[in-house]
């Protein structure tokens, strides 16, 4: 994936993802596996999530432009 997260998220994400796999399996894992565990996430199932997102920012946009298009032909004058 082309993101680079700030230390401070991506350190935020692997304490996330180690308690998280704490809660689940009762397993400590370390930063090294839970950086791997990120790593395959944004790797592997982030572009998923990302174009959901886009598509959803694409709806967002048309009914925006689909708006604005109402707004303007609304402001055409009659031609004689």
């Amino acid at each position: 994936m082309y993101i680079k997260f700030p230390l401070e998220q991506k350190t935020a994400m692997i304490r996330s993802i180690q308690e998280y796999v704490y809660r689940e399996q009762g397993e400590e894992i370390g930063d090294l596996s839970a950086e791997n565990h990120l790593e395959f996430i944004l790797k592997e199932i982030a572009p998923f999530i990302y174009n959901e997102g886009v598509k959803d920012a694409k709806a967002v946009v048309e009914d925006r432009m689909m708006i604005i298009e109402e707004d303007l032909t609304s402001l055409e004058r009659p031609v004689k």
